[in-house]
């Protein structure tokens, strides 16, 4: 019987908990990020040991500030695919003031060719501690095209991180094999290019400014444990 009562006094007490964590405040995301209003909390579970431990869910539509760290900019030909690693720029906590995902994280992922443009889809973001967790998010489509000429490739290349397609049409168009980028990331879609580029003096390149045009919007909820 004693038994009973203390089992019965140790789920009172989960309950409660339970409770109590529903008033937990929601994410705050910092003033110079936006984020699309979701009634986001902190969760705390309990697993049926008995033993708790506590998780933190950033919700979907949280947008996330990012900077790229190789260079200044980033081309990439229309149909090309490029794996690019970017950072967290700013610390994202909750109402607490308990820090969620640290600037300088890394997210990974890689920039691909959609309707016409060029977008940014996250596979993988790294905490500073090692820890990684799938993610889900994305930016939006860059559209932000520049003509290449016999005149303007060295320009364009210029403090850029640079696909192998797009490179492939720098070299093409301008006839310049001496053009230094300050990155080439290697990637897909430069088969096509040979055809692309015969016979033509001009062509175009995609070009990304990645503060600018990469802030990641989650695209589903992403628990920290």
């Amino acid at each position: 019987m004693l038994n009973l009562h203390r089992w019965q006094a140790g789920t009172a007490l989960i309950v409660a908990l339970g409770m109590a964590s529903s008033a937990i405040a929601p994410l705050a995301i910092p003033a110079s990020v936006s984020a699309t209003p979701a009634p986001s909390k902190v969760a705390e579970l309990f697993p049926p040991s008995g033993d708790s431990y506590r998780y933190q869910t950033i919700p979907a539509g949280t947008r996330i500030p990012v900077r790229y760290d190789e260079a200044e900019k980033i081309v990439v030909a229309p149909n090309e695919t490029v794996p690019v690693n970017l950072r967290v720029a700013r610390n994202l906590r909750n109402t607490s003031g308990v820090l969620l995902v640290p600037a300088g994280s890394e997210v990974r992922g890689k920039l691909v060719p959609v309707g016409g443009g060029s977008q940014f889809i996250a596979e993988t973001l790294i905490l500073p501690d090692g820890t990684s967790y799938r993610i889900n998010a994305e930016s939006r489509v860059v559209t932000r095209r520049e003509e290449v000429s016999r005149t303007n490739g060295t320009a364009i290349a210029t403090g850029a991180a640079v696909g192998a397609g797009a490179a492939a049409i720098l070299f093409g168009v301008t006839g310049n094999r001496r053009i230094n980028f300050g990155k080439v990331l290697a990637g897909a879609g430069v088969g096509a290019l040979s055809g692309l580029l015969l016979g033509k003096r001009r062509s175009e390149v995609i070009v990304v400014n990645p503060e600018a045009d990469l802030t990641l919007r989650l695209t589903s909820s992403l628990a920290l444990r």
